[in-house]
């Protein structure tokens, strides 16, 4: 432990260097965010170089995406048990390892491999990132201005890995995808290992729960894999029934087992507090009505539009300049100006009107008339939700449990994006069959058949767009009824986060921001 971290006489003292922490945890974020989609792009010339068949190429993603999303809450966990700076350079150490292995893949095996090691890294480092916010800005308006910025890139980055994964497959070759990984991650490590004070009395040194890392673990991959399964094989398919019935019989045993053991691995006070509940589940249905969209806007500019991937990729840039101004100009001004729900719930609905838009698709639609708005209120309503959500959802928990809280926001996030991407494609993928079903028959000349057959896509994504707006509409509603916090305030807490989250239910403090604050 560093001479400063003994020797603060304030209690309530902010972290001299936190603004310099955040530029190193904002690129760390940005890294995983990008990682998300960048090796999408890339896929097609990854698979024909490695020769992977079309039956496994979906491995490419799915590996990665069970290790993260079965592994987040084990992560939080450990970066409360082994101080979260530790648990953050760890991790991207790990991570900066997996891509160079993913960059110099000599196989398809050697390529899973690194993706799902990618994926146990990012679990690791993802909750640590969020929870180090979270001791670290201790000012409700500095809180603000912190989590508008990781907010931003939360959303966004996603976007910004379309345009560099177009950019580095169009120009230099598909490895450059994995290795571009590396100096991100050995900055922000490097950064992090330098700047960032680890916050004494906030680790959690309570006896690891083995049972709730295994029956956590082995349930949210059934869970994420039943919904890839069922993309790929179908809802009826025996081991697509066979995954859901053991992910809830396994997410049962894991709730029975947290609510009876002396530390768990996640304390169920984390996901029963109104608020933080609210948030958990109005951000997981709004990331399933954005990942499906982001996947058919991305198909649609390149197969139907004729897009290159590098244009595509500037395509969504509109929705990247929403989300920043909705997270840095909206969310964060107004954040410690009225209740969290008055702006998730509005900014999802905002986010809803972009997606209704986006629902009049047709092959013949104008990008600067239709698309073009429809990102910019995607962007717009999308920042401004998320970032009152990523802050609200660490407000009010003791710091060691700070960790397991931030992995339950990415945990609703990932299994979200399983969940958007099965279902609405599978949704989409009816429609269309259905459309060409009834329209292929008038196709006389291939040109007309090939106009069936594009006509029918577009039919499926606005079919599925439809389920989004619904999906939105949802969460806008579950964000308005179930989130209670009452106005932040502007001052400091200078005592500790309560540690069942009862300190932002409404007890007529409107004045106060609880925000978790560290002993040091």
């Amino acid at each position: 432990m560093s001479q400063t971290a003994r020797s603060v006489p304030d209690v309530s003292a902010p972290d001299a260097r936190r603004w310099r922490a955040l530029v190193f945890i904002a690129l760390a974020q940005l890294m995983v965010v990008l990682d998300a989609t960048i090796v999408n792009i890339a896929l097609p010339s990854a698979q024909q170089d490695l020769g992977i068949s079309d039956g496994n190429r979906q491995w490419v993603v799915t590996a990665y995406a069970l290790a993260f999303g079965g592994l987040l809450l084990f992560g939080g966990r450990i970066a409360d048990l082994w101080g979260r700076k530790r648990a953050f350079v760890i991790g991207l150490a790990g991570f900066a390892a997996a891509s160079a292995l993913g960059g110099a893949a000599q196989s398809g095996a050697m390529m899973f491999g690194a993706r799902a090691l990618q994926g146990v890294f990012g679990a690791l480092l993802a909750p640590a990132a969020l929870s180090l916010l979270a001791v670290m800005f201790t000012d409700a308006k500095e809180r603000a201005k912190a989590f508008g910025i990781y907010g931003a890139i939360a959303g966004g980055g996603g976007a910004v890995g379309f345009i560099l994964g177009g950019f580095l497959t169009e120009y230099l070759d598909w490895r450059w995808t994995f290795f571009v990984n590396i100096p991100f991650a050995l900055v922000a490590a490097a950064g992090a290992y330098f700047v960032i004070r680890e916050p004494e009395g906030g680790r959690n040194r309570s006896p690891l729960d083995i049972p709730g890392v295994i029956l956590s673990t082995l349930g949210l991959v059934s869970l994420v894999y039943g919904f890839t399964r069922a993309e790929s094989d179908g809802w009826g398919d025996s081991l697509t029934v066979g995954l859901f019935v053991a992910s809830a019989v396994l997410l049962l045993a894991f709730v029975v087992t947290e609510s009876r053991i002396k530390a768990p691995l996640l304390p169920l006070r984390v996901v029963t507090d109104r608020n933080r509940g609210g948030v958990y589940l109005s951000l997981g249905l709004a990331v399933i009505a954005m990942f499906g969209t982001f996947l058919f806007l991305t198909y649609y500019l390149q197969v139907v539009k004729g897009y290159s991937p590098v244009k595509t990729g500037f395509a969504f840039l509109p929705m990247i300049a929403g989300m920043i101004t909705g997270s840095t100009q909206i969310g964060a001004r107004l954040m410690t100006r009225v209740p969290a729900r008055l702006l998730m719930g509005p900014g999802f609905l905002v986010a809803a009107t972009g997606m209704f838009l986006l629902a009049r698709l047709e092959i013949g639609s104008s990008y600067a008339s239709l698309v073009l708005p429809a990102m910019l209120l995607l962007g717009l309503g999308m920042g401004t939700a998320f970032m009152p959500a990523m802050s609200l959802a660490t407000h009010g928990v003791q710091p060691r449990d700070a960790g397991v809280a931030s992995a339950m926001v990415n945990t609703s996030q990932q299994v979200g994006g399983a969940i958007g991407t099965a279902l609405l494609n599978t949704v989409a993928s009816s429609a269309t069959a259905s459309y060409i079903k009834d329209h292929i028959a008038t196709a006389a000349s291939k040109p007309q058949r090939q106009l069936v057959q594009l006509q029918g896509m577009v039919h499926g994504y606005a079919n599925a767009i439809w389920f989004a707006v619904g999906i939105l509409v949802v969460a806008a509603t579950a964000a308005l009824t179930l989130v209670n916090a009452g106005r932040p305030g502007a001052g400091r807490v200078s005592g500790q986060g309560t540690g069942d989250g009862e300190g932002i239910e409404d007890e007529g403090v409107e004045d106060e921001v609880h925000v978790p604050v560290v002993a040091h």
